[in-house]
């Protein structure tokens, strides 16, 4: 059972550490991770992240958590509350893994879902 509070989003500290990896590759002192969802795939909605060095938009809601910040876009908020960002490097493949309560519908890949 996902014990995220239905307000927020929670990124867990293995995708945490993954985010800060790849903005220390990139050279990025001063960075957030930016969560947003867009319309496509074969479901509906796809997610969208991206590590960004860019101040705070007016539209974004900001989560700190395990050293990361985290800026959700306010229209994208209501489709990733309750949400668990966790990443996976196991057997069945390596990348950003969502549990996401409001998915209704997912396609086999697991980036694109409906609600």
């Amino acid at each position: 059972m996902n014990d995220v509070p239905v307000n927020t989003i929670e990124i867990t500290s293995r995708a945490a550490e993954k985010v800060k990896s790849f903005a220390e590759r990139d050279g990025l002192e001063s960075f957030a991770l930016k969560v947003a969802v867009k319309g496509g795939g074969c479901s509906g909605l796809t997610y969208d992240l991206e590590i960004i060095d860019s101040p705070i938009d007016d539209d974004e809601k900001t989560i700190n958590q395990h050293g990361v910040e985290v800026r959700i876009p306010k229209k994208s908020f209501i489709f990733l509350a309750g949400t668990t960002l966790d990443f996976s490097d196991g057997l069945n493949g390596k990348g950003f893994v969502f549990s996401n309560p409001n998915a209704k519908k997912s396609c086999g890949c697991g980036t694109s879902f409906s609600v």
